[in-house]
């Protein structure tokens, strides 16, 4: 009788502990499931734009844009390059959907000259170009056979010769257009010189020569303002607005046009006036 009360004992013992150990392993399932559907609700997918663009202003416009377009789903990824051939290169090996940094006679030219197939999806700002110097504050002091170095890519050169053109230092063939070359220099009465350069090299030829024409995203880049430091500055009629670039084809991709919507928007036209003051302004 003894030994079936103490079987007893013992088996109730082992019920009990079984019942104890195996309710919080249910809870505890119940919870972690609970937290796994929880991160699956938050976990919203991103659709990832890949835009190339020069640091000054572009760069800067686009992360502004980031915002934005975050809000429609889309992560912009800016990558930046230094100089005007690589981001159109960039394009055609398909490790950028599309690019922010040239105006439209630049990337015409490139793609002739390159073969590639570039459109324009929207027109954002332009930089007037402008002659700067480290040497003379005027420029009436600009002497006789000066030294003066511009762009070295031809529709660059060309908006550089057409800028001096246009303030009487030179005169060009009436059919030169928007490529002119020095060979199309029918006067140069002070007999100036120039030395062609590639664009980012601009800035730091000002110690080494009398004057240079420098395009504003570089200017800007070295604490130069159009607008307060230019001794010439190209008008407002200027045929260059620096546009968002693309291979056709990609012209009607949604991350592209949602990307061209912004930055056409009221935002990002108040967002220019208010952080260049006049040395770049609104295309659109």
């Amino acid at each position: 009788m003894k030994k079936r009360n103490i079987l007893l004992v013992i088996g109730l013992v082992v019920l009990s502990l079984l019942v104890a150990c195996s309710g919080p392993a249910e809870s505890d399932d119940v919870v972690v499931d609970e937290g796994n559907e929880n991160e699956q609700v938050e976990d919203v997918q991103l659709e990832v734009l890949k835009i190339g663009a020069t640091p000054v202003p572009h760069g800067e416009i686009l992360e502004f844009v980031k915002p934005l377009l975050l809000e429609e789903g889309i992560d912009l990824e800016v990558v930046e390059f230094t100089d005007y051939v690589t981001p159109n290169l960039a394009l055609a090996d398909g490790s950028i959907l599309g690019n922010f940094f040239q105006h439209i006679p630049y990337m015409e030219s490139f793609a002739e000259d390159h073969g590639l197939d570039l459109i324009s999806v929207a027109n954002v700002h332009i930089e007037p170009i402008a002659l700067y110097s480290n040497k003379i504050n005027d420029i009436n002091e600009l002497a006789d056979g000066s030294t003066i170095a511009i762009p070295n890519d031809p529709s660059n050169g060309g908006r550089a010769l057409i800028l001096l053109a246009h303030n009487g230092l030179i005169e060009l063939d009436s059919e030169a257009g928007l490529n002119a070359t020095e060979k199309d220099i029918v006067s140069n009465p002070h007999n100036y010189k120039f030395a062609a350069l590639d664009a980012p090299q601009l800035p730091r030829s000002l110690d080494d020569v009398d004057a240079a024409v420098i395009n504003t995203n570089y200017a800007l880049e070295a604490n130069l303002n159009p607008v307060k430091d230019a001794l010439l500055l190209e008008d407002a009629d200027s045929p260059y607005p620096n546009i968002l670039t693309v291979l056709a084809g990609s012209e009607n991709n949604p991350l592209i046009q949602a990307l061209a919507k912004v930055l056409n928007s009221d935002e990002v036209e108040n967002f220019i006036k208010e952080k260049y003051d006049g040395a770049i302004v609104p295309a659109f």
